[in-house]
């Protein structure tokens, strides 16, 4: 399901870029290692590879609806994602409560946790990961869709 270019000029306005996964490209195999690494005291690495790891099949669950978002901004700091970082998207995700998503509110992109109250007054927000920025509480009349589930974050250290 590719973006419609209005789309991708929203992302672009909330300060997210889109970096395509082409999901005919051919993987990308990188070697997975049968020993664990110390992150105490050094220990004797193993000279065997396990495996072969193929970070689309990790990380890209349901290619065509999958993309990637490079983030703007320090709202979510406090759930590890920092500005400049890449997140995987997944649309085909259903949002409950606690999730990591990418949100249209009133016509804008976000980034945030998403938060569902119960019971009969049940109402949404949106919640930062940074004590420096407002929770967004969704009102009577506010437009939110729910764009998609973050999955994974990427970024350097």
């Amino acid at each position: 399901m590719p973006l419609k270019p209005e789309t991708i000029a929203k992302l672009a306005r909330a300060g997210l870029t889109v970096i395509r996964s082409d999901p005919e490209a051919s993987p990308r195999f990188r070697p997975v290692f049968i020993s664990k690494i110390a992150a105490g005291f050094p220990s004797p690495a193993d000279d065997y590879v396990e495996r072969r790891l193929d970070l689309n099949q990790h990380c890209i669950h349901h290619p065509e609806a999958t993309f990637f978002l490079r983030v703007s901004g320090h709202s979510m700091n406090g759930a590890g994602i920092y500005d400049n970082d890449i997140l995987v998207v997944d649309r085909s995700l259903k949002a409950v409560h606690g999730k990591i998503v990418v949100a249209i509110l009133d016509g804008e992109f976000t980034v945030k946790r998403l938060f569902r109250g119960g019971g009969a007054g049940s109402h949404l927000a949106l919640l930062p990961e940074n004590g420096d920025y407002p929770r967004i509480e969704i009102g009577e009349g506010q437009e939110l869709e729910i764009w998609g589930v973050a999955t994974f974050v990427i970024h350097a250290l």
